[in-house]
């Protein structure tokens, strides 16, 4: 029977140390704050603006948020928005919650974010930095994952790390971030072709496709460690891309959903606000 990896429990932890830091940083007359663009009306983005509200009052970090109309919203009044949060040094984090519409350019909006206040770690600045394994803002959940693995010591050197999905959010900086712990890493996603003869041979598989309950038992080798990213609606109900009910007596550690991946997202983005607000200050002394 694998032990559970509880991201929720993790994350409170962490949330507790990010809120004496923010205490200790308001002692210095630094108020961290987030600012959250959301354009639209999508109803899952909606939730996650709302979490990351919750845990920003949690820890202390001041919240405000931008909501758009879709219908009004142009790329030139969208990347003027950005341009302004970059300028209010009492701003210290910028988070454009996606996906945004189609006919607006995420890829744009992401470079115009201040790489200094792009704690999603989507300015492409921040991912090069993170293929050179420098110190940068690393994407929430790949980071939360890493983070997760090293609470459980969970060591990735040497071994077999098979990620399914290869999305800019997840996949591709995981990618990196398990180069840089001496993993051997193998990417599958799609297309892959007999995708099972990929996950069978992985020590520790992370699977991120979408698509609920699609690794099944027979596809997992015995005593791998099992991370789960996808969130799923099934007839009201959360279910992750893996088969919990079979795989959690194959494999040696494995993640439930809800209450594994997801909370650590949110914990990892507090994280990088408290860091850049912390990275502002050392700036302007």
């Amino acid at each position: 029977m694998a032990e559970l990896i509880n991201g929720k429990e993790l994350a409170q932890s962490i949330r507790q140390i990010l809120k004496i830091k923010c205490d200790e940083l308001k002692e210095k007359g630094i108020k961290p704050k987030l600012a959250v663009i959301l354009v639209g009306d999508d109803s899952a983005s909606k939730i996650y603006v709302r979490n990351k509200n919750k845990a920003c009052e949690e820890i202390g970090i001041e919240f405000e948020e931008y909501i758009l109309k879709e219908e009004t919203t142009t790329q030139e009044s969208l990347i003027k928005l950005i341009e302004n949060l970059n300028e209010n040094p009492n701003i210290h984090g910028i988070l454009l919650q996606s996906p945004i519409p189609q006919n607006l350019d995420i890829n744009e909006a992401f470079r115009t974010i201040n790489p200094d206040k792009d704690v999603d770690g989507f300015n492409p600045l921040n991912v090069g930095k993170l293929s050179l394994g420098q110190d940068t803002f690393v994407a929430c959940t790949p980071h939360g994952i890493i983070k997760m693995l090293e609470e459980y010591k969970i060591d990735l050197e040497g071994k077999n790390v098979v990620i399914v999905g290869r999305s800019n959010i997840v996949g591709k900086p995981l990618i990196q971030l398990c180069l840089n712990k001496n993993a051997t890493v193998t990417v599958c996603h799609s297309r892959t072709q007999n995708l099972e003869e990929y996950t069978k041979k992985a020590d520790i598989l992370i699977v991120a496709i979408g698509k609920p309950n699609f690794i099944k038992e027979d596809m997992v080798k015995q005593d791998a460690v099992v991370i789960d990213v996808g969130i799923n609606r099934i007839d009201g109900k959360l279910a992750g891309d893996v088969d919990f009910e079979n795989i959690k007596n194959k494999a040696s550690y494995i993640t439930p959903v809800p209450g594994g991946v997801g909370p650590m997202t949110i914990a990892m983005l507090m994280n990088n606000v408290i860091k850049a607000a912390e990275n502002q200050k050392l700036k302007t002394k």
